[in-house]
């Protein structure tokens, strides 16, 4: 049987939400998010601050009522920053290594579909694969080849935040099936998880962009070695 969602917590994240809500902001926010969702006007830091709040004081009894508890609230969502908070609600250390919490960032992502949402739970995919790599590897080997571009474009940014913990063949092997990929979301994405990359190894990620020199778009190579010395802007990093 599922475990029921703590309907008191939700109800906490919706009164806070609202307490801070700002009807000035919420229009401009709704039309730069490109948004059929409306928006609140609640800042993203609020929103944070208000989710952990919501679970120091009301603590979840476990890991699976905290994800039925983070599916219920995005599932039922009528203004984005639920949304948002629904994803903070899983920074919680009980959800840090869980494997089941997949099956729901993957809903996220899918029934997201933009990047707001989907880059939202880049570090939490991050936390799974360096808690189950050989298993989670596989797992984004095939997303980087779903035909959602939500799903590679998760799978392309799953180690933003990995650094030295980077796995540089499965930064390559789900980067290669994109290649050639005319949507922005994908080229950014990739430019973005070459770019992070180069903070620590410059050399592999020039050595992919000259290998890969082709098949990369402009987009793509601007962004992967701009930071890097030699790169389309030289030093500076800008």
């Amino acid at each position: 049987m599922d475990t029921p969602a703590d309907q008191f917590l939700i109800s906490f994240v919706r009164s806070a939400l609202l307490e801070h809500a700002d009807p000035a902001r919420a229009a401009a926010a709704q039309a730069y998010m490109k948004s059929r969702i409306p928006s609140l006007g609640v800042r993203v830091p609020d929103v944070r601050r208000i989710a952990a709040r919501a679970v120091r004081e009301h603590p979840p009894l476990s890991a699976a009522q905290l994800r039925s508890t983070v599916l219920d609230l995005w599932r039922t969502s009528t203004y984005r920053e639920e949304k948002y908070a629904a994803i903070d609600l899983t920074a919680h250390r009980l959800l840090a290594a869980d494997p089941d919490m997949l099956a729901v960032y993957e809903e996220i992502i899918r029934t997201g579909a933009w990047w707001d949402l989907v880059d939202g739970v880049s570090g939490r995919i991050c936390s799974l694969l360096q808690a189950h790599p050989r298993e989670m590897s596989g797992i984004l080997r095939q997303w980087s080849q779903d035909p959602d571009h939500w799903i590679r474009r998760a799978a392309i940014t799953s180690q933003l935040r990995a650094k030295k913990d980077t796995d540089p063949q499965l930064l390559a092997d789900v980067i290669e099936p994109n290649l050639a990929d005319q949507e922005f979301f994908i080229q950014k994405a990739i430019g973005w998880a070459l770019r992070e990359y180069g903070k620590t190894a410059p050399d592999w990620v020039e050595a992919f962009a000259t290998r890969h020199r082709e098949a990369m778009s402009p987009l793509t190579r601007r962004e992967a070695l701009r930071r890097i010395s030699g790169g389309p802007h030289g030093s500076s990093g800008c």
